[in-house]
C-alpha cells in the first residue's frame, strides 16, 4: 500500500510541476555557432515557446567537437525541463556511429519534438554533360571513379546522403571532403569538382544565379524551396531514395513526461503559425512536429539508418578534409 501511495504522490507531484512549468527562464543549448541552420531554427521556435509559455527561452551557443560539447552539456544537466537541446542529425544520429561520444543519444536525452526537416539537392557544375538526373547517373555509371563529389566533411550529413545516393544509383565516384559546405560548393561552381549533394538552403542562391545545375532533391515528397524540382527517387530512377536532415528539441534525461509533452504541444502550435512556416520555408526548412514518443521511434530509425550507410561505405573519420 505504501508503494502505491508513493507512486500516486509522485505522479501528482510531476503533474503539479508540469502545470507550473515554466516558472523561470529556460536555457536552450545550441551545440553550433550562431547563424547555422540548427541555431536559426531553434531561435524561431524558442521565440514562440516564450510567447506561449510566458517565460524567456534563452539561446546559449555552445559549439565544438561537431556538436558533441553542447549535446553532452544537456545530457548531464538536471532533468527538470529548464535545460533544452537544439538537437540535429549530426551529433544525435550520425556521430555516435562514427566515434565514441560522451553521451548515448538514445538514453541520455528526453526527446521532445522534431521541428523541421531539411531536404538536400543534387547539383553539378554547370557544364556537366547531363541534362537530367537519369542522364547524370548513366554518365557517371559508365565511367567508374572518373568523377568526383564533394562534401562538407567526412561523416557529415551531406557525405552520408551522397554515399547513399551513389550506392542506390549504382555509381562509383571519388569523395573529396572539405571543411564546410561553402568551399565544397565553391569548387563545384569552379568546375574542380563534378557534383555534390547539399542542403537546398545552401545551393539555392547558386542554382537561381545559374552557377549550379540542379538535377533533383532528396526527399521523395519534393522540396518547398524548389517546387518544380523532381525527387531523385523518380528523376534518377532509384525507388526508396528518401532522406534528409532533421532539427528538433530534446531535454535532459529524467525530465517529466508532462513537461516534454507540454513543450511538444507548444511546438506543434508554433509550426502551424503562418509566420513561422513562412520563415522556415524561406530557409529551405520543412516545418513539422512530433510527440515525444514519435520522436523516440524516429531517432532509433535515423541512428540505425545512418549506421547502415556508414558501415556499407566503410566510412572512417580518419579521412583528411580539405
Amino acid at each position: 500500500m505504501r508503494i502505491i501511495v508513493a507512486a500516486v504522490l509522485a505522479l501528482a507531484a510531476a503533474a503539479a510541476s508540469a502545470q507550473g512549468y515554466p516558472n523561470r527562464p529556460v536555457r536552450v543549448v545550441v551545440p553550433w555557432p550562431p547563424g547555422q541552420a540548427t541555431d536559426i531554427a531553434a531561435r524561431i521556435i524558442a521565440a514562440k515557446l516564450q510567447e506561449g509559455l510566458g517565460q524567456p527561452f534563452v539561446i546559449e551557443n555552445k559549439p565544438g567537437a561537431g556538436g558533441a560539447i553542447g549535446t553532452e552539456a544537456v545530457a548531464k544537466a538536471a532533468g527538470d525541463g529548464y535545460t533544452l537541446l537544439a538537437a540535429s542529425s549530426g551529433p544525435i544520429s550520425i556521430m555516435p556511429n562514427l566515434q565514441k561520444t560522451p553521451y548515448d543519444p538514445l538514453n541520455d536525452l528526453a526527446p521532445v519534438s522534431v521541428t523541421c526537416t531539411n531536404s538536400f539537392a543534387l547539383v553539378t557544375r554547370p557544364d556537366f554533360p547531363a541534362a537530367n538526373a537519369r542522364e547524370f547517373v548513366a554518365q557517371v555509371k559508365a565511367n567508374p571513379d572518373k568523377y568526383a563529389f564533394s562534401s562538407s566533411g567526412t561523416g557529415a550529413t551531406a557525405h552520408l546522403i551522397a554515399e547513399l545516393f551513389n550506392s542506390m544509383a549504382g555509381i562509383k565516384a571519388r569523395h573529396v571532403p572539405y571543411k564546410g559546405s561553402a568551399p565544397a560548393l565553391t569548387d563545384v561552381i569552379n568546375g574542380q569538382i563534378d557534383y555534390t549533394l547539399e542542403t537546398v538552403a545552401a545551393v539555392s542562391p547558386h542554382v537561381r544565379s545559374g552557377k549550379l545545375k540542379l538535377l533533383g532533391v532528396t526527399f521523395a515528397k519534393g522540396s518547398s524551396a524548389f517546387p518544380d524540382a523532381p525527387s531523385l527517387a523518380k528523376a534518377a530512377d532509384i525507388p526508396g531514395y528518401d532522406i534528409g536532415a532533421w532539427i528538433g528539441y530534446a531535454a535532459s534525461p529524467g525530465t517529466p513526461k508532462e513537461i516534454t509533452h507540454r513543450l511538444a504541444s507548444e511546438i506543434g502550435k508554433a509550426v502551424k503559425d503562418p509566420q513561422v512556416r513562412e520563415r522556415m520555408l524561406s530557409l529551405g526548412l520543412e516545418p513539422t512536429s512530433m510527440t515525444p514518443e514519435e520522436m523516440t521511434v524516429f531517432l532509433k530509425k535515423e541512428q540505425q539508418r545512418y549506421g547502415d550507410i556508414i558501415r556499407a561505405a566503410n566510412i572512417s573519420i580518419g579521412e583528411g578534409n580539405k
